[in-house]
């Protein structure tokens, strides 16, 4: 939400692209240096960037933190920037190809200067790059902070935020294009797609896609919500008539997942990052360990041990995760002992209260349920934390895992065992819609209306603030307090858990919705209410995220592909156990039970050949990065041709000068 250029300190006019927040306490030197480190030249190991101090607001306060720093950057700076992080852009003749600063009047769109060339995105993108590429050098901590040690090469923002120094490093919005995408997105409650370029544009290609999928997820619960009304309607007393439901289940749970990866590809391939090169990884801002030498880079880096990471892992975070499971199945048995305390409360009177009673031990556990994970996200974040993985990737994938395991065991270990154990499938049906219905509602409230709640009163705090000071049209905020405003927002923490309720509701879906048809009618109308809530979030209450440079959905592509083999085995259980199938066998079990594995067995196998058939990436597309790869080699083998002919050259020139 810009409102104009600022004056750097060293004379040229920028746009404030990104605001780095110092600690309060952070001494005079340290700010000198740091500033001085981020305006010196390339050459010198600086950052080249634009840089001036925040000033103060309309009415300064003395708790407001002094030590804020808008950060911009020329235009040129920005174009060689777009070249070091192999950023992609659309060639003149249609391709998708890595951005050259001395070749960039062959791309489309260049025009002039290129001013208007990379989006604001990509430009603060650039300026966090050059950011967490500045390396400190002789120095051997931060002036003025003994205690922050700084080692040759290494990042010295991350260092900062590790130290505490750094409190915060956030991109500004930018008021006309976020009121632009405002309205085109949630704005106007419309049966359209979501404007997936216009969000790639202004918030990047992690955000797109997870909207994307999200949008994609809905439309594919549509066939099975159409076919789940009438099936609710019209064969709902009989329990027992699932099995072409559960059928369906199997193919669609399977076909989706093919079809998005090749949804997702199309998707990367126009904006660039389906061929891009993975960025080489840095250490994590809190990783720790004995200074030591890197293998690799041959930097001076803290090194500690794999072997000691293992033992953290096997020998406290896994014992922590298994109690946690065998905690939440102690509450699931307790759920059950309330759920029959009141079935027998309503066998002995049955009343209108006592049928709303039978829903109580449902509900409460559904909450129960929600307030557990919740704790043990936090739980898992800590003990990740404390086995020091060095890279971003590996914490990310340890944490994925830990909060996979107990999220689908504490949320459907008891739709599981009511299944296959109790094999009751009223309990079922009924558990399942409770559990579904308290989620959402639930999730709703945390995740739209309490953070809605939050970020208006901080808005109505602010503007009565300046208004005090001055009159305002349109409630606009000038430029100081508006970045203030937005420093006080609450920090967006990504897509993960956004993509783990995604999870939850296609594991309800896919693993018992035969046995509760309307799952997909509350899914749908819940990832629309979602679509809603999650963009007003975006663009009102959470800061503006960094872009994220995303080719697909990450490991989470792996976590629904393994949660539709399990629906695979659910789903031909429980064909298995339906009476229309027991009557064919009804003198063996042990018969049915082979016949049961095998056609699963059967099913599985078809699901991994039909993986192998459906290519992920769409044969254009394959075509069109075959013929860019066939062309930088065509390149790199004339460039070498033309540096030997050069060589040649001199060589013989200076046969020719040499004297007999």
């Amino acid at each position: 939400m810009l409102q104009g250029p600022c004056v750097d300190s060293s004379g040229p006019r920028f746009t404030p692209l990104v605001v780095l927040e110092l600690a309060s306490d952070t001494k005079e030197e340290a700010i000198a240096w740091l500033l001085g480190r981020i305006r010196d030249n390339q050459q010198n190991g600086g950052a080249e960037l634009l840089v001036e101090q925040l000033s103060p607001g309309v009415e300064a306060q003395e708790k407001e933190n002094p030590n804020m720093f808008l950060v911009g950057a020329t235009q040129q700076r920005l174009l060689s920037g777009a070249e070091d992080v192999g950023l992609f852009k659309e060639f003149k003749d249609g391709s998708m190809r890595g951005f050259t600063y001395a070749n960039k009047h062959n791309f489309k769109d260049f025009e002039g200067d290129g001013d208007s060339f990379l989006s604001m995105a990509e430009c603060q993108y650039i300026i966090k790059h050059e950011l967490d590429t500045l390396r400190a050098k002789d120095e051997t901590h931060v002036p003025g902070h003994p205690q922050a040690k700084l080692y040759p090469g290494k990042s010295i923002i991350r260092r900062l935020q590790s130290k505490g120094i750094l409190i915060q490093v956030f991109p500004l919005h930018d008021k006309e294009e976020l009121k632009r995408l405002s309205f085109s997105w949630y704005k106007k409650v419309k049966l359209a797609y979501q404007p997936l370029d216009d969000i790639r544009h202004y918030y990047g290609e992690g955000q797109a896609l997870y909207f994307g999928f999200l949008e994609y997820f809905t439309f594919a619960l549509v066939p099975m919500a159409l076919i789940g009304v009438p099936y609710y309607l019209f064969d709902w007393e009989d329990y027992d008539k699932y099995v072409i439901f559960a059928g369906f289940n199997l193919v669609w749970c399977t076909v989706i997942l093919e079809f998005w990866k090749r949804c997702s590809a199309s998707l990367a391939y126009r904006w660039g990052t389906l061929s891009r090169k993975k960025a080489f990884e840095e250490p994590r801002p809190g990783f720790h360990g004995v200074l030591g030498f890197n293998p690799v880079t041959g930097r001076e880096e803290p090194l500690y041990p794999n072997v000691k990471r293992q033992l953290r892992i096997y020998l406290v975070s896994l014992p922590f995760v298994l109690f946690c499971l065998y905690l939440s199945l102690t509450i699931m048995m307790i759920y059950f002992l309330m759920e029959g305390w009141a079935l027998s409360v309503h066998d002995e009177d049955p009343t209108f209260w006592t049928g709303i009673l039978l829903y109580i031990p449902s509900i409460i556990y559904a909450v129960v349920i929600e307030i557990m994970n919740l704790i043990y996200r936090y739980a898992a974040e800590f003990l990740t934390e404390w086995e020091n993985h060095r890279l971003e990737s590996s914490y990310q994938n340890h944490l994925v895992l830990k909060v996979l395991v107990f999220n689908f065991f504490n949320c459907f270990a008891s739709l599981f065992y009511i299944a296959f154990v109790m094999q009751d499938m009223a309990l079922l049906r009924q558990s399942l819609a409770t559990l579904l219905i308290t989620s959402q509602i639930l999730n709703q409230f945390m995740e739209a209306f309490l953070p809605y709640w939050l970020q208006r009163r901080r808005n109505k705090k602010m503007i009565r603030k300046v208004q005090n000071g001055r009159t305002l049209d349109d409630k606009e905020l000038p430029l100081v307090e508006q970045v203030r405003l937005e420093a006080d927002m609450s920090t967006y923490l990504g897509t993960f858990d956004d993509y783990l309720e995604l999870f939850l509701l296609f594991g309800y879906v896919s693993l018992f919705s035969c046995v509760y048809p309307l799952a997909a009618v509350l899914v749908v109308l819940n990832n629309i209410t979602e679509v809603y809530s999650d963009a007003f979030k975006m663009c009102r209450v959470f800061k503006r995220p960094f872009s994220d440079p995303a080719a697909n959905i990450g490991v989470w592509q792996l976590a629904f592909e393994a949660m539709s083999v399990i629906a695979v085995v659910t789903n031909c259980s429980l064909i298995g156990m339906s009476p229309q199938v027991k009557a064919y066998f009804s003198n063996s079990e042990t018969q049915l039970i082979l016949w049961t594995v095998a056609i699963e067995h059967g099913l599985l196998a078809f699901k991994f050949i039909l993986t192998f058939l459906i290519p992920d990436v769409p044969k254009h597309i394959q075509i069109n990065l075959a013929r860019l790869e066939f062309e930088s080699l065509e390149a790199l083998k004339k460039k070498d041709s033309n540096v030997q002919v050069d060589y040649d050259d001199e060589e013989e020139e200076g046969t020719q000068n040499v004297k007999p």
